[in-house]
């Protein structure tokens, strides 16, 4: 017993070290907040016309889908031109300068796409793209 040391390297380590997990859980948030935005867009199915001359893609703060069935969705979310409407209203305050992207499947009525640019104009929004997907045939 006199070979036994107290408080040597035979103790146990009781304390946990949590700056990993914590950074763990950090990437990982950042990644799913990234790809949040992705996968919600991806979601909702629309064959999107193609044009040759289609800029880039703007940062919207609105975002509306027209979907072939003529059905209308606000930033993901099943909605009409009158909550449209009132969304914009109400955000437009804060958001001068907010723009809009709208969307529409290429079976959509050009009448209903204009009737969706009324209301976004209508309401305040100066700014506004009409969604496509690049022809990269027609260059």
């Amino acid at each position: 017993m006199a070979g036994m040391q107290k408080g040597g390297d035979d103790d146990l380590i009781a304390d946990i070290n949590v700056t990993p997990f914590v950074d763990v859980v950090l990437v990982l948030l950042i990644i799913f907040m990234v790809t949040s935005t992705a996968i919600v867009r991806a979601a909702i199915e629309v064959d999107l016309p193609k044009a040759a001359s289609g800029g880039q893609a703007v940062e919207t703060t609105i975002n509306i889908v027209i979907t072939k069935e003529g059905d209308l969705k606000l930033n993901g979310l099943d909605s009409t031109e009158e909550a449209i409407s009132a969304f914009i209203k109400k955000e437009i305050v804060d958001s001068p300068k907010m723009q809009a992207v709208i969307a529409a499947d290429k079976g959509v009525p050009y009448g209903n796409v204009v009737r969706i640019i009324d209301v976004v104009k209508s309401n305040g929004i100066k700014s506004f793209a009409l969604n496509i997907e690049r022809d990269v045939g027609q260059q």
